[in-house]
């Protein structure tokens, strides 16, 4: 490795140390997930093949990525017009209760697998979110970002559990107790379950949530009683 190679490693490393730092200190910081995702598949591109080896491993999740299976935005006030017991509703209820912007995501190009499993996954995160029965408060994101290491190997979720934990035992040690309990949780879930990337979501709005579950292996999130 030659200087300007180090040099150029260094600055990757210390982007994506800074994006984890202002995530952690404000984890309402969105945009901060995607910068410490970009920053993770410049500096360790070979994390991000491995998981997207083991994600392709899978036949279904194959096909998706050959197919390059993008549907559009959803319609939110269109799905809010299904039965209360549909996959629709619930999504688009839990979108507009919780104030949610549907795209709110980064966009990615997509020209490789890599790049079209990294979007599926931005683009399917509040659908895994209904799917699951996680909430959106910070264990019930962990909680899904570990259900998301179990399927997917996603380096950017194990950096933020990682972070979440540190931040946690430093400034909330109350919390840990939740924390914990949701991300072990998560992960059981995740390995248990058929992989949820694999989906056609769009294509099922008016299947009932509860189906869906039971046809995916999905034993949804308890309520955490200390």
């Amino acid at each position: 490795m030659n200087l300007k190679d180090l040099r150029r490693l260094n600055s990757e490393y210390l982007a994506t140390i800074k994006s984890v730092m202002t995530l952690l200190k404000d984890p309402e910081q969105t945009e901060s997930v995607y910068d410490v995702e970009d920053a993770l598949r410049r500096s360790h591109p070979q994390t991000l093949a491995a998981s997207v080896k083991y994600m392709l491993a899978d036949p279904q999740v194959a096909q998706l990525a050959q197919e390059r299976y993008l549907p559009p935005a959803p319609d939110i006030a269109k799905l809010l017009t299904y039965p209360p017991h549909s996959l629709g509703f619930a999504f688009a209820n839990y979108i507009s209760s919780s104030g949610f912007d549907p795209g709110f995501y980064r966009k990615l190009d997509v020209v490789d697998d890599a790049t079209y499993l990294l979007f599926r996954l931005r683009q399917t995160h509040d659908i895994w979110h209904v799917a699951t029965g996680f909430s959106v408060d910070v264990p019930g994101e962990l909680g899904l970002k570990s259900f998301e290491v179990a399927q997917t190997r996603r380096t950017l979720s194990g950096v933020l559990i990682a972070g979440a934990f540190l931040q946690t035992l430093l400034s909330n040690p109350d919390g840990l107790d939740r924390l914990l309990d949701r991300i072990a949780a998560g992960y059981r879930m995740g390995a248990k379950a058929k992989p949820l990337l694999a989906q056609k979501w769009e294509d099922h709005w008016e299947r009932s949530v509860e189906d869906i579950r039971k046809e995916l292996n999905i034993q949804p999130m308890p309520v955490y009683v200390p």
